[in-house]
């Protein structure tokens, strides 16, 4: 439920990034030549930034995508380890891909990436532990 989500996030990104692309692009070869040579260049340089910043969005977009694909929510562990879901004391936790909060079924859940402060803290830890993390004890309460 909560890796179907998380594609779903993903997903979105990537389609966003594709048509704000694809706008830009169409931005660029609507650009007509004018008396103001100048203005035209602006223009076409200025939509081609663009269509460049989309396209660095759609490769993370993409990257995430292969992050999640390795990841098998249906291995059950003890340990928290990437696909865990971590019920904790200051709330609970996917182990995947950093896409922030999500709301299934009335919970909120925070997806965040094995790499994230959070995740590294709490990796390897089982249900009963604590740890420290800002400053706080955060105990684990179960492990999915």
């Amino acid at each position: 439920m909560l890796h179907a989500a998380c594609a779903a996030f993903v997903t979105q990104r990537i389609e966003a990034a594709q048509a704000a692309m694809l706008t830009a692009q169409e931005s660029a070869n609507s650009e007509t030549k004018s008396s103001a040579g100048d203005k035209y260049e602006t223009g076409r340089a200025m939509a081609q930034e663009e269509r460049n910043r989309n396209a660095v969005q759609l490769q993370q977009a993409l990257q995430l995508q292969g992050e999640l694909a390795r990841i098998n929510p249906e291995t059950a562990s003890d340990a928290v380890r990437p696909g865990a879901l971590v019920h904790t004391t200051m709330g609970r936790f996917y182990i995947s891909i950093s896409a922030g909060k999500l709301t299934l079924d009335g919970q909120d859940y925070f997806a965040v990436s094995a790499a994230a402060p959070v995740a590294a803290v709490l990796t390897g830890k089982q249900a009963g532990e604590e740890v420290m993390f800002n400053g706080k004890k955060v105990q684990i309460q179960r492990v999915e």
